[in-house]
C-alpha cells in the first residue's frame, strides 16, 4: 500500500482569550493548515515541482519547516543539543534538494515530532522570557510566536498554490 499524508481537521481557534492562549492557537492552527495541504499526497506528490522554474515543493517545505522548528525553538530558545536537520555551514537550507519520495512519510514524521517538541521545548517559558540569537541579539519569546505565526503564514501561501497545482484541491 502507498503512504498518503493523513488528513489532518482544522479546529477553530479562540477569538478571546489570553495572549499566550491566543499565539499557541495562531500557531498550531498555522501547523494545522499547511498538513492540511499535504493530506492525501503520496510520496511522489509531495516532491512534485509544480510551478518550475521554482523548487518548490511540499515536500521540500515539509523539511525547512521541520528544521525551522528544530532551529528556533530546541536549539536557539531550549538551547538543547541537537543537530539542524535541513543545513550544513556552506549551505543554510538543503530542505528543497536531494529530495526522495521514499523519505516523505518519515519527513513528515519528523515534522510532527519536531512541532510536539516544540510545544514542549516552549511550555515552561513565559512570553517575557528572552533568549539570545547567535547574531541578531535577544529575542523575546511573544517575538518567536509572532516570527513562526509569520513563517507558517508565508508557506502555507506557497503550499495552497503548489497544491492546487498538484491536484487542484484548494484549502477555500
Amino acid at each position: 500500500m502507498t503512504w498518503k499524508a493523513p488528513e489532518v481537521e482544522l479546529t477553530e481557534e479562540p477569538l478571546v482569550g489570553a495572549e499566550r492562549t491566543l499565539l499557541e492557537a495562531l500557531l498550531d492552527r498555522h501547523r494545522a493548515m499547511f498538513l492540511r495541504n499535504c493530506a492525501g499526497l503520496t510520496g511522489e506528490q509531495l516532491a512534485t515541482v509544480s510551478a518550475p522554474p521554482s523548487n518548490l515543493t511540499l515536500q521540500g517545505l515539509i523539511r525547512h519547516l521541520a528544521d525551522v522548528e528544530r532551529m528556533w525553538w530546541r536549539i536557539r530558545l531550549a538551547r538543547q543539543d541537537v543537530e539542524p536537520l535541513h543545513r550544513a555551514p556552506d549551505v543554510p537550507d538543503l530542505a528543497f534538494g536531494d529530495l526522495d519520495p521514499a523519505r516523505a512519510e518519515a519527513e513528515y514524521a519528523e515534522l510532527v515530532a519536531e512541532m510536539a517538541e516544540a510545544r514542549a521545548a516552549v511550555a515552561a517559558r513565559d512570553l517575557d522570557d528572552v533568549f539570545l540569537h547567535e547574531q541578531a541579539g535577544e529575542m523575546s519569546v511573544r517575538w518567536l510566536y509572532l516570527h513562526l505565526i509569520e513563517e507558517y503564514a508565508q508557506h502555507n501561501g506557497h503550499a495552497d498554490l503548489i497544491r492546487e497545482r498538484i491536484d487542484g484541491r484548494t484549502n477555500a
